[in-house]
């Protein structure tokens, strides 16, 4: 054989153990690069979270809130807990949330950093009880710290549970709720998904029994020309998305004061879009753009509300007490709770009872179709039937959800005790190696 043909010998390989060897290379390519990748994406988040401190002391109550906005579902709690003369600390990822300039005695509230910083540090928490109104706890990236014996949701709008991503709240070991039709739906998706049973207190909302009360003991406002509200939530399915700007020029061909309200999440995630609207439509005499953080005021001076699927439609219609106008949209619920139950959403049989719905026939009609609105009080037996069913124990909310905090503290106090009682009374098992002794022989 010359060394030509031991040459094509020695390098041929046969199709089959080609493929092979060709499919491990990629394999072994394939993992480095995907090693790389997760080496890189921890670096990064060990470098944005910073160092962790070790925290040395586990409070009793903890509130965390993800934004500055949500300070009005916690502040009439933190009120009652005040009263009451409990410790609570209030961690935020807001550096402006008021919170943080609050005059409670026996509140302690702290700015957790942002970004990555803030789940480095919540999910090395340590705690009894932690109080948050934040979904999709151990789904993403805030997961469950051992150093917390119990997670407690609290909703932010009188309405649906099943509206939140999906896995939202199976991970919370209780839910606060204001209505018997969240429990049910909750309890629907624990059995769908072999969940074990969380508590669900009715407990009634305490934002609104707080805004209510403040708008009894305001003043009366000074006369003003009648005054709509345009107040969108975000997404595709939300009103600018839908109309775009032409609910806006249906709206300034009256001669009635108009105030848009763009979601806090449009100005994040729709900011080219809502560029585009505010250069289209500039503020005027006749047009306000509002982005104040509290909403009281903007909802009081508004005769009348246009929305979508935003829970502003139960403040305005269950507090203030006026009609509504809101959108129809078509609802993706492939990526909600709700697509897993077969029971209708009990916010479509809610918005036909506060208002009428907004479609393309009567967007052309629009100045009409508000004073036919606003000209009648045939909503308000409506507004009634949905306080019921949404909005239990109204005035006693704060106060029935701290006995549920509470309670739930003293619940984990008393499993920490029966643990240590049981720790102490078992039994040690001692090891004892002794010398081996050296055997004799009886002969001897």
């Amino acid at each position: 054989m010359n060394i030509n043909n031991i040459s094509r010998c020695v390098l041929y390989i046969d199709p089959g153990t080609g493929s092979m060897l060709f499919a491990i290379l990629m394999a072994l390519l394939g993992t480095a690069f995907y090693s790389l990748r997760l080496f890189f994406s921890k670096l990064r988040f060990h470098l944005t979270s910073g160092k962790v401190e070790q925290q040395n002391f586990e409070p009793d109550l903890v509130i965390f809130s993800d934004d500055k906005r949500y300070w009005n579902i916690f502040e009439p709690i933190c009120a009652e807990l005040n009263r009451r003369g409990q410790a609570v600390t209030y961690l935020t990822a807001s550096k402006d949330d008021p919170a943080l300039t609050a005059n409670y005695e026996h509140m302690e509230a702290e700015f957790l950093g942002q970004g990555n910083q803030v789940y480095a540090r919540l999910n090395l928490l340590k705690a009894k009880v932690l109080l948050a109104t934040t979904p999709g706890l151990d789904v993403y990236q805030w997961k469950r710290s051992l150093g917390v014996k119990s997670y407690v949701h609290i909703l932010h709008a009188a309405s649906e549970v099943t509206l939140y991503r999906m896995f939202g709240l199976d991970y919370y070991d209780a839910v606060m709720l204001s209505g018997l039709f969240q429990v049910q739906d909750i309890r629907a998706l624990e059995e769908l998904r072999n969940l074990p049973a969380k508590d669900l207190p009715v407990v009634g909302i305490p934002y609104m029994d707080a805004m209510k009360k403040r708008l009894q003991e305001a003043a009366a406002l000074p006369a003003q020309p009648r005054t709509i509200l345009l107040a969108p939530s975000w997404g595709k399915n939300a009103i600018f998305s839908v109309y775009g700007g032409r609910i806006i020029e249906a709206l300034l061909a009256t001669s009635w004061k108009i105030i848009v309200r763009p979601h806090p999440h449009s100005f994040r995630n729709e900011k080219e879009m809502l560029d585009d609207l505010m250069s289209k439509y500039p503020a005027s005499e006749q047009l306000e753009w509002n982005r104040d953080v509290d909403n009281f005021e903007v909802l009081r001076r508004a005769d009348l509300l246009i929305s979508d699927f935003s829970g502003v439609i139960f403040d305005f219609a269950l507090v203030y007490d006026k009609p509504v106008l809101y959108t129809e949209p078509d609802f993706d619920l492939s990526v909600y709770d709700a697509w897993w139950l077969k029971t209708p959403l009990w916010t479509n049989s809610a918005l036909p009872r506060l208002g009428i719905a907004l479609t393309e026939d009567k967007l052309d009609r629009l100045e009409e179709v508000i004073e036919d609105l606003l000209g009648q009080a045939r909503f308000e037996a409506g507004r009634d039937e949905v306080r019921q069913e949404c909005w239990l124990y109204p005035g006693e909310a704060a106060a029935r959800s701290v006995d549920f905090l509470l309670e739930e503290l003293e619940k984990v106090r008393q499993a920490e005790e029966k643990e240590a009682v049981a720790k102490k009374d078992k039994p040690v098992r001692l090891s004892i190696v002794g010398r081996k002794e050296k055997k004799t022989s009886a002969g001897k």
